[in-house]
């Protein structure tokens, strides 16, 4: 007996890449809107700085909401500069950021980053981890990273 799909299978004929339709659930930017592209870019080039803190001043909304792997979210400005101080107020040194890549689609930005700190309790560790973020008018509203926990 042959296999059931064994004729369905003979009627697929391969199409090229460029010819596949791929649907998003992701929204596009009007082009009325901030240029999310260049925005993402300005704050990941602030972090690859070290200014990190001031770029949470500029690009993050008072509503933000950031989110750590799948723990709950922290929601408001105060609450989020308060652990983000809290964060860099931990690092006894900034060994290096690199940026592995990074790409935008609409109000949607992603960034893979490796960073090496030595913390103040004596710990050098390379973190690696995505940044997920949702931009409204200019700022980052929703920010989720992804990391390997510990």
């Amino acid at each position: 007996m042959e296999p059931r799909f064994a004729s369905r299978k003979a009627e697929i004929s391969p199409q090229p890449f460029s010819d596949v339709r791929i649907q998003s659930r992701m929204s596009t930017a009007s082009t009325s809107q901030p240029n999310t592209a260049a925005l993402d870019h300005q704050l990941n080039e602030a972090i690859l700085s070290g200014d990190i803190l001031n770029a949470f001043e500029k690009f993050y909304a008072n509503d933000i909401v950031m989110q750590e792997n799948d723990s709950a979210p922290f929601t408001g400005k105060d609450v989020n500069r308060k652990r983000e101080q809290e964060f860099v107020n931990s690092v006894q040194q900034f060994h290096g950021a690199e940026l592995l890549g990074a790409a935008v689609n609409g109000d949607v930005s992603f960034s893979e980053w490796e960073y090496d700190v030595t913390f103040k309790n004596g710990t050098r560790t390379k973190m690696q981890q995505v940044a997920s973020r949702r931009w409204k008018n200019g700022q980052v509203t929703h920010e989720r990273f992804y990391y390997k926990g510990h």
